[in-house]
């Protein structure tokens, strides 16, 4: 298949890309810019220049591909607090992919996040592949993407774990929880700390990418998430054991100070069961768990 990524310089796509091309597809990745259009060669894949604004080239290369993997979302815009304005840019980019698709029966693989499970009040259970809801932020693009599959699209979406973890991790939450660490000089944990997050080795996310483009029905809602839960707690001193800093607990109101943007999703509990995306595409998950790649010490060198 020659399959097009978006976000494939990024930390997701520098998985998925490998994945792909020992599976023998073809990939053209999307590059922003010299320094991602370097990195997509290095890892043996074709490079189109643009970026998630040029609507025209993203339904061009859908049009001229066997599929697509969408990875790619404006986290600068997010971490800005321009939650709406990232939003809306997903919005359109899943559209002008979708319409070089239609009424093909190529596979169209977008992203969402595990988060949204807990955000839309899943409770008291880990949450699995069937919850839906009717709208929100993240959800309106993973309904939208559901929804292609009456287009004629055979569209499917990864729920990303909010820890997707591993040497290839140099922005995402991990990585911003140990900075907070450091410049507080402890590492810290939100009231009981009991709160759970699921948790994904970045390169068992890639598999269930290349797995989903090939096989995934039309309209189905996919787990990426090994570990189940995690309590924030086991982070806060799986990071302080590395560092060798003190493990507090801090009280909501501090969490904000603490962590940043990330006050509230250090908050948030969200055990997640991947149980049904394991027994319909066979995905099993094989490398280290979170504490275990914590462990390892890659996130803690200079």
């Amino acid at each position: 298949m020659r399959v097009f990524v978006t976000g494939a310089s990024g930390h997701l796509g520098s998985a998925v890309v490998p994945a792909l091309l020992s599976a023998g597809h073809e990939v053209v990745g999307l590059a922003r810019s010299d320094t991602s259009a370097a990195a997509i060669e290095k890892l043996g894949a074709d490079v189109r220049r643009g970026d998630l604004s040029d609507l025209d080239v993203l339904r061009q290369e859908a049009a001229a591909s066997d599929g697509v993997i969408h990875l790619a979302f404006r986290h600068d815009l997010m971490i800005k607090g321009d939650m709406a304005g990232a939003a809306k840019a997903d919005l359109d980019a899943l559209q002008a992919l979708a319409d070089g698709l239609d009424g093909s029966g190529k596979p169209l693989v977008g992203t969402s996040g595990t988060a949204m499970l807990a955000m839309g009040g899943i409770v008291g259970r880990p949450g699995t592949e069937r919850d839906t809801f009717p709208s929100g932020y993240r959800i309106d693009a993973e309904n939208l993407v559901a929804g292609f599959a009456s287009r004629g699209v055979r569209s499917s979406i990864v729920r990303l774990a909010p820890t997707v973890h591993s040497s290839l991790d140099r922005y995402g939450f991990i990585t911003a929880i140990i900075a907070a660490a450091r410049q507080n000089g402890y590492a810290a944990y939100v009231g009981e700390g009991t709160n759970r997050w699921p948790a994904v080795h970045t390169l068992d996310a890639a598999e269930l990418y290349r797995l989903a483009l090939e096989k995934a029905p039309a309209g189905a809602r996919l787990h990426a998430a090994a570990d189940e839960g995690v309590s924030f707690r086991q982070i806060a001193t799986a990071i302080g054991r590395n560092l060798d800093i003190p493990v507090r607990s801090i009280s909501p109101d501090e969490a904000d100070n603490f962590f940043g943007f990330l006050g509230s999703f250090a908050q948030m509990d969200n055990p997640t069961s991947s149980a049904l995306t394991r027994e319909l595409l066979g995905w099993s998950p094989v490398h280290p768990g979170l504490i275990a790649d914590l462990d390892e010490g890659h996130y803690f060198q200079a």
